[in-house]
């Protein structure tokens, strides 16, 4: 007789805990005497889509900065893609920049390289790929993100801030990676622009499985596409839910933020 499928611990499929991309637990940020983040706890789990949030100062982008590897916490730990920061090896390093993209706020394309050569530059540094394979795979990247082929041999400078968000965004996917991390994707961005945005991440989210974590003050992207909400404030992280929820909140940077005049309009177009 063959032998059941016992669950871990007793649990059923269902309530087994989920996989956790990220963990932060008790970080501790600061510059000199002051102190940005502290007993900060986060947990980004595999397939959600995660919108930060938090009043200016509150070091949204220090955060993203800590967990990505360019800045030292102060004190804490933090977990990515089950790896510790504190004590991983190179190879383990390697691993990340392999598993993960990242769309800077501005875009951080290459100034003297054409779209394709920007798209392709992860490839080249992280694979011994022949070039057409290379070329072959960057093209497919930017045609996913929605850019045209005569978009190929363009400089960045010839861009629309709009062409240079998806042109940072193909960069950040041409390693096929499990984690997609995103500063104020569509900051600089018109309305419509910033819609299509939108639609073009939660798509690509869908399709590919991806794990995000965006930063961003963009009310109608948070209404839009993520599956929860991190609010930093105090030193830390005050609430983690999705937006219906955030908007019964009590803390008052919380109900001010979901409940203005802003945020109800946000509401009503989602």
């Amino acid at each position: 007789m063959t032998a059941p499928n016992i669950p871990v611990f007793g649990q059923s499929p269902e309530k087994m805990a989920p996989e956790k991309m990220i963990e932060v637990r008790g970080l501790l940020s600061q510059f000199g005497e002051r102190v940005i983040h502290q007993d900060l706890d986060l947990d980004v789990e595999r397939g959600e889509v995660l919108g930060v949030v938090g009043g200016s100062g509150t070091g949204k982008t220090v955060l993203l900065n800590t967990i990505i590897g360019l800045k030292e916490p102060e004190g804490g730990a933090i977990s990515i893609l089950g790896h510790d920061r504190a004590t991983m090896t190179k190879a383990q390093e390697a691993d990340i920049e392999r598993r993960t993209g990242i769309l800077f706020q501005q875009g951080a394309l290459f100034s003297s390289l054409s779209v394709i050569d920007n798209v392709a530059s992860p490839l080249v540094e992280h694979t011994s790929l022949s070039r057409e394979v290379i070329r072959e795979l960057a093209e497919m990247k930017i045609a996913m993100v929605g850019l045209k082929p005569e978009a190929h041999h363009l400089k960045p400078a010839e861009l629309s801030g709009g062409m240079r968000k998806r042109v940072g965004l193909a960069r950040a996917l041409a390693l096929d990676p499990e984690l997609l991390f995103l500063d104020e994707p569509t900051a600089g961005l018109d309305p419509i622009g910033a819609a299509a945005f939108d639609d073009l991440i939660r798509q690509l989210s869908d399709d590919l499985g991806l794990t995000v974590f965006m930063i961003t003050h963009d009310l109608d992207s948070l209404y839009a596409i993520t599956d929860k909400v991190a609010v930093l404030a105090d030193k830390h992280v005050v609430a983690k839910a999705p937006v219906r929820e955030l908007e019964q909140s009590d803390h008052p940077w919380i109900r001010e933020y979901f409940l203005g005049p802003r945020g109800r309009a946000g509401a009503k177009a989602a």
